[in-house]
């Protein structure tokens, strides 16, 4: 990989056979807050992924889902049936998911116009001294590690609003709203005004007392308007 190509270089790529992609369904309990023919509206546990993945094609929301429901939307394909936002895999909280293509498009144009309401709490490092702020810093990929997501020049604009719920001796509870959803951009956000979520393994100070190893990111409340035009929160 640190190979630097060299004129008149010979390159020879090796193509394996593709791999015909096909998600089992799986008896895997589901704490379920809302349900109806458009949509399922669950409790995301943490440790769960919620699609699969390299590493990760079983014991993920998608496969409890197909053991529960008889039709998902087809817009992401195989893997990702009826999936229209994530969260990581060791955040908890409320996550909708389409049972058919309308519906499907219909909470994606809410997305796309930042129109559908987004609310977590974290638990953060340190006290924090405002009531209540907005971080708009652009994330993309890290240069340094491409692994990570950083605050890069360029990249998609990111706005995290916050405020303070309750101040501890060493940490903070935050309540953060998302104007925008890029990966990972609440953990990243906290960490640049150097508040990171508490127990976050990548992004945070994981040698601290409370011996976590996932994130406390919860996401609190979720809200979109059904195709009828009317507006549920959970």
């Amino acid at each position: 990989s640190n190979y630097k190509l060299k004129a008149f270089d010979e390159v020879k790529v090796i193509m394996p056979e593709p791999v015909h992609l096909k998600v089992e369904a799986e008896n895997i309990p589901l704490d379920i807050l809302y349900e109806d023919k458009d949509v399922i509206v669950v409790n995301k546990p943490q440790g769960m992924v919620v699609h699969p993945a390299p590493g990760n094609y079983n014991g993920t929301l998608v496969n409890a889902l197909l053991y529960h429901c008889n039709d998902l939307s087809s817009i992401n394909g195989v893997i990702r049936p009826g999936i229209v936002h994530r969260i990581d895999k060791d955040t908890t909280g409320v996550l909708v998911v389409a049972k058919n293509d309308e519906a499907h498009n219909f909470l994606s144009d809410q997305l796309r116009d930042h129109s559908m309401k987004r609310e977590y709490y974290a638990l953060v490092e340190g006290r924090i001294k405002e009531d209540e702020g907005t971080i708009d810093k652009p994330l993309a990929r890290s240069k340094k590690d491409r692994l990570k997501i950083g605050i890069v020049e360029g990249g998609r604009r990111a706005v995290t609003h916050y405020t303070v719920v309750e101040r501890y001796k060493n940490t903070t509870l935050v309540k953060c709203v998302l104007e925008t959803g890029r990966t990972h951009q609440i953990r990243v956000h906290m960490t640049y005004i150097n508040h990171p979520i508490l127990g976050d393994p990548v992004y945070g100070n994981i040698k601290h007392k409370f011996n976590l190893n996932h994130q406390l990111l919860h996401c609190h409340k979720l809200g979109f308007t059904d195709k009828n035009g009317l507006y549920k929160e959970f």
